[in-house]
């Protein structure tokens, strides 16, 4: 009896993390100011029609399509445009804009993340570019 109490609480610790973990609506109105300020000077013509949060982080959904995910206190970290437009230059450190402009002129960024490393940027023509915290190019990713 005692082992089997010890399972049940065991899946119970399980489901509830699970739970605590999930992703969760939150209405537009109740993001962090910092979130809704990015999105209004970014992104002007394209509101967020959905968002929701996790336990450290936010993802917003743009009404055409783009994805922006942001951290818990409101520091976006990742822009993905989806190829549905180009992801706006003043969030684009200038030492990246300017090697991706002079060495792949045809094909504007469509996705800017921030890692550990620095930033990673995908092109519209698929390539995947990393940079340094500096925006020094790195190397292509796979």
């Amino acid at each position: 009896m005692k082992r089997m109490k010890l399972i049940l609480v065991a899946v119970l610790g399980l489901l509830f993390s699970a739970v605590a973990y999930a992703d969760v609506p939150v209405p537009v109105d109740q993001l962090p100011d910092a979130i809704k300020i990015f999105v209004q000077q970014n992104f002007p013509e394209n509101p967020i029609v959905y968002a929701e949060q996790d336990w450290n982080s936010y993802e917003c959904r743009l009404n055409n399509g783009t994805k922006v995910e942001f951290d818990k206190n409101g520091e976006w970290k990742k822009v993905d445009c989806e190829m549905m437009t180009v992801v706006p230059a003043a969030i684009i450190p200038d030492a990246i804009k300017q090697y991706v402009s002079s060495t792949f002129a045809d094909s504007p960024i469509i996705k800017i993340e921030k890692e550990r490393y620095g930033y990673k940027v995908e092109l519209a023509n698929d390539l995947e570019l990393m940079f340094n915290k500096q925006g020094a190019f790195m190397g292509m990713d796979d």
